[in-house]
């Protein structure tokens, strides 16, 4: 007896849409490489958490509203970050709690909404996605993602799975790295101060590179390593589950 694939939504997340594409072409290919039918609706846009952290709850609310009406044909949604898995399956059952209606489809899509690395480990059941990628990496763990979700040993599960990799840990690796969202725009000499110390930490564990499942960590980290001219890289989870021995030492995506 076959098993049909899962009918599996993308969910690309603004910072991905805009400024990484690169990062939901190499979770797709992870996904579609491990067995999973992966869809992508054109309609999506925000999940709405800027407005909802500044406080705009009804601008919030509309773009939520939204977000609820496009994934009804799938059996899965999987974003690539902690942030937007957060508002979905956390912060949606707030902004709709006095609207019966949309509470329901917002409890029905939490329950049908992962996380990358989580979907992986806990739905498809992998931990080796055929990856390769012989440097030597720390990982961060973004705060929605390890806070809100409680989603920490699952990107290492899959990290220690890559062919060739040597995962070191940071000291303080659970400290946030000052992003924040929009709190780094009204407190950048704090965001600031905090990404040091978080890019400090993984040059002196030793590694190459700086691994985290949230974009919008990578970028306020990548800033600082290009101003300061610091000697390691940036890559999300998904890039490095997408490398494989053929790549020869380059991006495959």
């Amino acid at each position: 007896m076959t098993t049909s694939k899962p009918r599996v939504a993308f969910f690309v997340t603004c910072l991905g849409d805009q400024f990484f594409p690169e990062v939901g072409e190499c979770a797709v290919k992870v996904l579609r490489r491990m067995g999973a039918e992966v869809l992508f609706n054109p309609a999506q846009t925000c999940c709405g958490q800027p407005a909802f952290n500044t406080g705009y709850r009804d601008e919030a609310r509309e773009v939520a509203a939204r977000v609820l009406d496009l994934f009804d044909d799938v059996d899965y949604v999987v974003a690539p970050s902690g942030s937007c898995s957060t508002m979905v399956r956390v912060f949606y059952s707030e902004l709709f709690v006095k609207d019966p209606v949309r509470l329901q489809k917002a409890q029905q899509l939490r329950n049908r909404f992962y996380e990358f690395s989580e979907f992986l480990v806990k739905v498809l059941k992998v931990e080796d996605v055929g990856a390769s990628f012989p440097h030597r990496v720390t990982y961060h763990d973004s705060c929605h993602l390890l806070r809100e979700l409680g989603i920490s040993e699952e990107p290492r599960r899959l990290i220690r799975a890559v062919r060739g990799i040597e995962l070191v840990e940071m000291q303080d690796f659970r400290l946030c790295c000052g992003f924040g969202g929009t709190f780094s725009v009204k407190f950048p000499e704090v965001s600031v101060a905090m990404g040091e110390d978080k890019v400090r930490a993984a040059i002196e564990a030793g590694a190459e590179y700086l691994v985290a499942n949230d974009s919008g960590c990578l970028m306020h980290l990548a800033g600082v390593i290009h101003r300061r001219g610091l000697p390691i890289k940036t890559l999300h989870l998904a890039q490095l589950l997408a490398q494989s021995e053929e790549a020869a030492g380059q991006m495959d995506c």
